[in-house]
């Protein structure tokens, strides 16, 4: 199924609770309500807000389908819109002063008396006497402020309300509705195949805005448009190259809104990537939701305040990292239920997808749980399962999410639903960051492992799993070589105490990029650092250190390579981890320093 039509299902499903706006409406954030008198006289503004947050926000509410507005020409939304359209005013950017727009309140103006002409309705005609009575010099007596113009307004007749008792919008009257399902009709473009039903419909000429990418335009991005001559063919305009009915447009444009709503719990966002995900509700509601709020977990688990519940959510989460059935954790879900994934990114005025999956939610939570099974490293770094924005954030410059490399995301992510290999930059990004100077952490070398074990499972060569813990008999060589620096380093902590510059902070990054240049001179100078053990108070600890210098050295038939690749750069990096922070060797170092 494509994303399209795959989004279109989904539609219905949310229509279906009612989560969805109809055909011909959208969901906008509204702010005010302006109730009218009989005669169109502003009574009151009401607020029209969400106090469920630090601040009051805007309430999502099912209005008259909004559009982009590109260049000049003003168009206005039918019976909502902003203090511009609404009021005739705004707020100048630069001074923050009000100011006068009188285009766009023409515009809103325009549309409403060739829409509402001839209405009988008297909510309707409630609002083209407003259109008659409005002025500017009324705004401050009607009990508006400057911070309302940027926001946006809707109209109610005054103690109109629904059978529950809550507020009847203007659009929600049925005359309201009618003129717009007429509007909505005669605005419709030739009839054609629509690629996504198979069906000869209205084709959309325009397709609808998308709201909530990260860094997107705040006014929404088209993922479908034609704007330039070059895209176009065979002499067709806009949509029509690419035939959609508009049913199927607004379909995928109300899902796919949904999914990127504040507070949707289908959407994550990574790195510069935000990703959506939705289940296919054949096997059930239930079934759907379950998979849905699991896969959520499963990429992003929720942070763990205390280690009761750090475990958990591990305990949770370990059939999926074992490679387990998913049934053993949730035996209410079909594994059969289809799953879609979906990662977007801004491109100026368009969004790019970045990558699409679509598979059985069993073989989605498989490759997760590969995934951490290739991350898993010892001493584990994590007390649960570790989330996708902690790994990128460790590629990053001062660890901030704003410095993770572009596209580096949506690859990472595409690596871990397919189960391919991770891109060759993670790794990069990774080895470079340890050789400017950052920590050689327990997450930076398990991306090393994971990056390394998949390499080595997917390729041709022979097939090698790098040690989960400390191996003291692995034979490979930039291992070994990891090991002896945190020996070495371990070492001279023990001899000097802290220092202002340890030998990792001096000389890491060239140590396990040209180990020839930087070990000889590393092992001269431990001469001394032994030397101050033997003859101070620690003369066992010094006897260790040799010992273990001694071991590691013995395996190195070959003595120190010029140069190391990057793969052999990782591997030195998590010898390093491993001998540094193993349980046995980091106890025998301390118990023997006691001693």
């Amino acid at each position: 199924m494509t994303v399209l039509a795959a989004l279109n299902s989904y539609y219905d499903r949310l229509a279906d609770r009612g989560e969805a706006p109809p055909f011909g409406y959208s969901t906008e954030r509204i702010a005010h309500i302006i109730v009218l008198a009989p005669d169109g006289e502003p009574l009151e503004i009401l607020p029209w807000q969400s106090l469920s947050g630090k601040k009051p926000e805007p309430r999502p509410t099912a209005a008259p389908q909004s559009f982009k507005r590109p260049g000049t020409t003003p168009r206005s939304f039918f019976l909502w819109d902003n203090g511009k359209f609404v009021l005739g005013l705004g707020v100048d950017k630069a001074t923050r002063r009000r100011v006068a727009h009188a285009a766009n309140h023409a515009a809103f103006q325009e549309l409403h008396r060739r829409l509402l002409a001839g209405t009988e309705d008297a909510g309707l005609l409630a609002l083209l006497r407003f259109l008659d009575v409005w002025s500017a010099d009324r705004f401050d007596a009607c009990g508006f402020t400057d911070a309302m113009l940027e926001q946006n307004f809707m109209f109610m007749l005054n103690g109109d309300t629904t059978d529950s008792g809550q507020p009847r919008f203007l659009h929600d009257r049925p005359a309201a509705r009618r003129v717009w399902e007429r509007a909505v009709a005669e605005g419709a473009g030739d009839e054609g195949l629509c690629l996504v039903t198979g069906t000869r419909q209205p084709i959309a000429r325009l397709h609808p805005a998308i709201k909530g990418v990260m860094d997107a335009q705040s006014s929404g991005a088209s993922i479908v448009s034609f704007n330039n001559d070059a895209f176009t063919s065979y002499g067709k305009e806009q949509g029509l190259n690419a035939p959609v009915s508009e049913a199927a447009a607004f379909g995928y444009g109300a899902a796919l809104n949904a999914l990127l709503a504040r507070g949707s719990g289908n959407r994550l966002t990574i790195g510069d990537a935000t990703t959506v995900f939705w289940a296919d509700a054949s096997g059930g509601e239930s079934s759907a939701r379950k998979a849905e709020s699991l896969f959520h977990a499963m990429l992003s688990p929720p942070p763990a305040e205390d280690a009761d519940e750090a475990q958990a959510i591990r305990n949770a989460l370990l059939p999926v990292s074992e490679g387990r059935p998913v049934r053993e954790i949730a035996p209410e879900l079909d594994e059969r239920t289809r799953f879609c994934v979906l990662g977007l990114s801004p491109n100026i005025a368009r969004l790019s997808v970045r990558f699409w999956l679509e598979d059985s939610f069993a073989a989605i939570a498989e490759r997760v749980g590969l995934h951490w099974r290739d991350l898993r490293i010892e001493p584990s770094p994590w007390r649960s399962a570790p989330a996708v924005w902690l790994l990128l954030r460790e590629t990053a410059a001062l660890n901030k999410t704003e410095n993770i490399a572009p596209q580096l995301a949506g690859e990472v992510m595409r690596a871990i639903l397919t189960g391919g290999r991770y891109p060759r930059s993670l790794l990069a990004a990774v080895i470079t960051r340890m050789r400017a100077g950052d920590p050689v952490n327990g997450v930076k070398a398990a991306i090393c492992r994971a990056c390394l074990n998949r390499d080595s499972r997917l390729g041709a060569k022979t097939k090698e799993e790098i040690p989960v813990s400390l191996n003291r008999d692995e034979a490979n060589a930039a291992y070994r070589m990891g090991r002896l620096f945190a020996v070495l380093e371990g070492a001279q902590r023990a001899a000097l105490g802290d220092v202002n510059a340890s030998i990792r902070d001096r000389y890491f990054g060239a140590a396990s990029a040209t180990p020839a240049s930087v070990f000889p001179m590393l092992l001269r100078n431990s001469n001394h650092h032994l030397a101050v053990l033997r003859k101070g108070d620690k003369p066992r600890l010094g006897g260790w250190f040799e010992g273990e210098i001694g071991q590691i050295l013995g395996g190195l038939d070959s003595g120190f390579p010029r140069s190391l690749r990057l793969e052999e750069q990782g591997r030195f990096a998590i010898g390093y981890y491993h001998q540094r922070y193993s349980g046995k060797a980091a106890a025998t170092e301390q118990t023997v320093s006691e001693d």
